[in-house]
């Protein structure tokens, strides 16, 4: 590890590859992402050699594979850190039973979270492959969460598990939701005409619900105000079925990554 060089951080999800090359102050030089199983390679050529690489790696040993391949085609011997969930860290205590069962990609990003909003109380919404929710305490208490599939796989499962129903994909269903969706300012019941809008609009309502239901839920047992924190793939689609306030973030688990690099490396005095 070289003191003041960059940190390479790579964010490995179900769906794809994010990565960020940061300084120590956490300011950004570059950054992108992967498809999995494309053919497309990061633009590395041009950037500064980082002094150490940080993953969150919740696609498996393929990817993780995939990953190493790559670090070592450019910056050979890189030090690499696979990150996993712990009892505590960078502020936040993980109330799990199993405190490194929880995904690192949710652990990265609850400690993302709180650092970016410092003080307060938040349910994080994570639309993915699977739709997770994570309730975080004022004081860094991550008490629990949910997993629901995601907007993507409910539609697919609808059209792979039915004879009659379309299998749509994201793209599809983007196109169907546009001036389809209800007006947030009505009220009353929202019913669309046709069977691709209905499943389209129907699983982001699905989405939605959840999502408002839980916020309401922890605002009235914890009572105090709650921000809802809303990222992920599916955001957009997701967000725009929402009726209640929420800010959304696009890098938690990236911004989660460089905490925990930054304490690494005190920890170990570089």
């Amino acid at each position: 590890m070289t003191s003041g060089a960059p940190w390479l951080l790579i964010d490995a999800g179900n769906s794809r590859i994010k990565w960020a090359l940061v300084q120590a102050d956490r300011s950004q030089i570059a950054s992108g992402a992967l498809t999995h199983g494309g053919a497309d390679q990061p633009d590395w050529s041009d950037l500064p050699a980082p002094g150490s690489a940080w993953l969150s790696n919740v696609a498996g040993e393929n990817v993780a594979g995939r990953i190493a391949a790559l670090l070592d085609g450019r910056w050979p011997q890189l030090p690499l850190t696979t990150i996993r969930a712990c009892a505590q860290q960078c502020g936040v205590t993980n109330s799990y039973t199993t405190p490194d069962a929880l995904g690192s990609d949710r652990w990265a990003g609850l400690i993302g979270a709180h650092a970016a909003f410092p003080g307060e109380h938040l349910l994080i919404a994570t639309f993915g492959t699977a739709t997770t929710l994570e309730a975080l305490r004022a004081d860094g208490c991550f008490v629990g969460g949910l997993i629901a599939p995601g907007w993507s796989l409910m539609m697919r499962s609808l059209g792979e598990h039915t004879a009659q129903l379309p299998t749509l994909d994201a793209q599809a269903a983007r196109g169907l939701l546009d001036g389809s969706m209800p007006d947030t300012t009505r009220r009353g019941p929202f019913f669309a005409t046709d069977t691709p809008r209905s499943l389209s609009a129907g699983c982001t309502l699905a989405q939605a619900g959840l999502i408002e239901r839980m916020w309401r839920d922890l605002r009235n047992e914890w009572q105090v105000p709650v921000r809802l924190l809303v990222s992920g793939g599916a955001v957009d689609e997701v967000a725009s079925a929402l009726k209640v306030p929420h800010t959304r973030h696009d890098s938690l688990v990236l911004s989660g990554l460089a905490l925990i690099a930054a304490e690494r490396v005190m920890e170990r005095g570089n």
